[in-house]
């Protein structure tokens, strides 16, 4: 008896069968729709070995793209392990980007750009937007180039010129004039032969247009697409495959309509919806066999994603038997949150788990904070992943020099990082001048910058900017005495202008940096002094793990897909948090769907145990509020569920009546310890001995004036000839400690310090 093809093959023979359906169906197109967990990457290996092998195109007329260098260098290793070394010779596999540049070296000249061009990154990008913008007089800090860059990287991903634009994209900037900008970007990169990584699609979809010639070499060559994560296209991208696949139509595409979860960068989940109308007669094939979870939590998945209107529609199981239910737990606050999960950890560890296996997933970064003071407290090493641990994040660390500063003024290290934090025009020479006084008077950079700002030293823009600089930490040296802590850094974040230049960004960045910042505030309202909470923080920072050591993984949703992990805890589900309040105020029932979407690929992330926990109050601004569990919870299917309530006296976690009877969380509220500080020296005396009051251009109403008393030089006296590196020769005419005022030969009177002289 001869067994057939397929079941000798050792390509198909260990797949199941729909693998085999998509691996053989190689005419016309085809859409694999694979859920989480269902083996797609082999499917597609698989179909790609399976045509090479069978002679039905050669290597260069077969095209594959992927959304990241790792998943083609994966499929490169893969298919080279199934018919061996032959793979390399496929020339058109790599990502959206990769394929559009080679194919633009080749056709460049078409766009206005020699073959020779050159990719700008993020930095040049934003370089040549400034001087865009300073070229057409406009204000930088009300309209921003990193908000004028993410305006442009959109229109791209959709597939827009500038002549594209309607009248509401060009009111979304510089009122009305967002066209103008793009037409002028799109100009300078032509002239300087450059292109940004949006121009590689948009240059060879706008090709493939008006150059029929090209399109259809391109249509003749490849005989066979594949596509990875179709879910995740953008428009341009689905613009440009379809023009491709539009002569022989054999494009094979892989994706999960119920994992699209990349809206915010420009990834359009109607891209595989409408496949089967792009291209009549698609073959589509369900990859529904789970081989990484347990029943409970496939079925939980499966239950909470069928709440979504828009979508194919397909039912995850798995032969697999056994396993806990998702669990869903109740805790009072965010504090007892991160216990709960740390004492869970710490018990999976005594029963042998591997850290490693243990994995903490987030809506949103600024969570990860409790969990990570919690972890430093009770000794669990942890990693985070696709982003910086929350006190090394560049805002946190922003915020942080400034309240160094505040608490010890002779912190140069904390000074240098915010002097021009936001930007204020303070560039490097100013800083040089600092530095250079600092060093010649032995005394920190703050102390420094107070001496300069009475004097003719630094020019008169950088004076003025960093004479209220430092009026501001005068003041708010004085507001530490009083404020606590977390009003302390809002106060000094809403007054320096940090929280006005992340909010003028407009941007999902900007947003997600604005939520750490408050997140900040938050976690100092747990001290009751600025010294303390500064102590602790030297703590955390000072906690490193051996790298080479079993780790807990934290890490957003996000950041999550494509992993798993045995056991797999979900903090947050409220409402607000979860699905989160911005993501609805701005998208409506389409961002509910995406984050319904996105609850499903967190729960698919776990191997073995779920679990869900929601909190019935959080603390944000200071004032306890109640928080309702996310509706998500509500749409699990009882039956795979197994409720709990970690409440004292199993009290019910809602009551119907509690706004009747006043917040039942009220007695959570713990009285800090008194916040009183006892008044110290004037910031001044701080930063350099001897500094008793505001030198005479910081003075303010009510302030002293007295000046610095310092030693003056004693080969200096009124009448000497001395020579300055800026202003020339002069005359000393006066003299106050440290302090002249020259009749310069042509700058005329000055007031400098003295060691900035030398006698002539």
């Amino acid at each position: 008896m001869t067994l057939p093809a397929e079941q000798t093959d050792p390509l198909i023979a260990g797949l199941n069968a729909p693998q085999r359906d998509a691996v053989l169906a190689t005419e016309g197109p085809v859409l694999m729709l694979a859920g989480a967990g269902t083996g797609k990457t082999a499917a597609l290996t698989a179909r790609l070995a399976h045509i090479l092998r069978s002679r039905l195109a050669w290597p260069s007329e077969i095209l594959c793209v992927t959304f990241t260098n790792k998943a083609a260098r994966e499929m490169r290793e893969r298919v080279g392990r199934l018919i061996g070394p032959g793979v390399e010779g496929v020339p058109w596999l790599g990502t959206f980007h990769s394929v559009a540049a080679k194919m633009l070296r080749r056709h460049a000249e078409l766009v206005g750009l020699q073959s020779n061009y050159t990719i700008i990154d993020t930095d040049d990008q934003l370089r040549l937007l400034k001087q865009l913008i300073q070229a057409e007089g406009l204000d930088e800090k009300r309209w921003p180039p990193k908000q004028l860059a993410g305006l442009i990287d959109r229109w791209k991903n959709r597939g827009l010129n500038p002549a594209d634009l309607d009248a509401g994209e060009n009111e979304a900037y510089a009122n009305g004039r967002g066209q103008e900008f793009y037409r002028l970007y799109q100009d300078r990169l032509k002239t300087l032969n450059a292109c940004d990584f949006g121009d590689l699609l948009l240059h060879m979809l706008n090709i493939f247009r008006t150059h029929r010639d090209v399109l259809e070499q391109y249509q003749q060559r490849f005989k066979y697409i594949m596509v990875d994560e179709y879910q995740d296209t953008n428009a341009v991208q689905y613009l440009w495959l379809r023009l491709l696949a539009q002569a022989r139509k054999n494009i094979c595409v892989v994706g999960d309509d119920d994992q699209s979860i990349y809206s915010w960068r420009g990834a359009e989940v109607a891209n595989i919806l409408r496949f089967e109308k792009d291209f009549t007669g698609a073959k589509v094939v369900k990859l529904e066999q789970n081989y990484r979870s347990t029943p409970d939590i496939l079925a939980a998945a499966s239950g909470l994603i069928g709440a979504n209107s828009e979508r194919l529609g397909k039912t995850l199981w798995t032969e697999a038997s056994g396993g806990d239910k998702v669990r869903v737990i109740g805790v009072w606050d965010g504090p007892e949150e991160a216990r709960r999960v740390g004492e869970e950890m710490e018990r999976l560890e005594r029963e042998g788990a591997s850290l490693d296996a243990l994995a903490i997933l987030v809506r949103a970064s600024f969570q990860t904070r409790e969990f990570e003071d919690r972890f430093i407290q009770i000794g669990l090493n942890y990693r985070i992943v696709g982003g910086f641990r929350f006190y090394e994040r560049a805002e946190i660390r922003d915020a942080l020099a400034y309240l160094r500063l505040v608490a010890q003024p002779a912190d140069d290290l904390a000074f240098e990082r915010i002097y021009n934090t936001p930007k204020r025009g303070l560039g490097d020479k100013t800083l040089e001048k600092m530095h250079r006084h600092a060093r010649a008077r032995q005394m920190p950079l703050a102390a420094a910058a107070l001496e300069l700002c009475d004097t003719d030293e630094l020019p008169t823009r950088a004076r003025n900017t960093l004479g209220a600089l430092m009026r501001d930490f005068l003041r708010w040296r004085d507001a530490a005495a009083t404020l606590v802590p977390a009003e302390l850094v809002r106060t000094i974040l809403d007054e320096s202008g940090y929280t006005t230049a992340l909010q003028a960004e407009r941007s999902v960045e900007a947003s997600g940096r604005l939520e750490n910042l408050s997140e900040l505030a938050r976690a100092m309202e747990e001290y009751a002094t600025l010294g303390d909470f500064l102590e602790h923080v030297s703590l955390v920072m000072d906690n490193e793990a051996d790298a080479s050591a079993e780790r807990i993984t934290v890490m957003t949703i996000h950041a999550a897909k494509g992993l798993e992990f045995d056991h797999v805890f979900l903090p947050g589900w409220e409402e607000g948090v979860f699905p989160s309040q911005r993501a609805l105020d701005e998208g409506g029932l389409a961002s509910l769907e995406e984050e319904r979407r996105l609850a499903y690929v967190a729960i698919t992330r776990a191997r073995r145990r779920c679990t869900i926990l929601h909190a019935a109050n959080r603390r944000i601004y200071g004032q306890w509020t109640s928080s309702i569990p996310s509706r998500f919870i509500a749409e699990l299917p009882q039956d795979h569920v197994e409720q709990e309530t970690t409440l004292s006296g199993g009290a019910s976690l809602w009551r119907a009546n509690w706004s009747e009877q006043g917040d039942p969380f009220a007695h959570l509220a713990r009285d800090a310890p008194g916040r009183t500080q006892t008044r110290g020296p004037g910031w001044q005396r701080a930063v350099a001995t001897g500094y008793d009051a505001t030198p005479k251009r910081l003075a303010e109403p009510g302030r002293s004036a007295a000046s610095f008393a310092a030693k003056p030089r004693a080969d200096i006296a009124v009448g000497a000839r001395v020579f300055h590196d800026k202003f020339g020769y002069g005359t000393v005419a006066a003299q106050e400690g440290n302090k002249l005022e020259i009749d310069f030969e042509s700058a005329g009177r000055k007031r400098v310090i003295d060691s900035f002289v030398k006698l002539a």
